[in-house]
């Protein structure tokens, strides 16, 4: 079998780096709206990060219980730092060949 080699000019990866970037477009605007809450750390709600990650609120439950995304439960209510998510997404991140 013939492997292929996907370059920059192919549909879909042109197609994935264009939602990627939305995202980030949409993760950046979000964090924008969150006002500082202690020593300048930013902070969102379960539903606003289940909305820019594209995850259901289950999902982000299943990574609380995994250990996989670290949060903070204050009140009944689950707040994650901006500063977590950025740093799990950039250790996951894996670049296009």
């Amino acid at each position: 079998m013939a492997e292929r080699i996907y370059t920059m000019n192919d549909a879909v990866i042109a197609d994935a780096l264009s939602a990627i970037r939305k995202a980030m477009r949409r993760a950046s605007a979000m964090m924008q709206d969150c006002r500082p809450v202690m020593d300048g750390e930013r902070y969102v709600t379960d539903k606003e990060l289940s909305e820019v990650l594209r995850v259901t609120r289950r999902t982000l439950q299943q990574y609380r219980n995994d250990g996989i995304i670290p949060y903070i439960t204050m009140g009944g209510k689950v707040l994650y730092r901006e500063s977590d998510i950025q740093a799990l997404l950039e250790r996951n991140y894996v670049p296009a060949l």
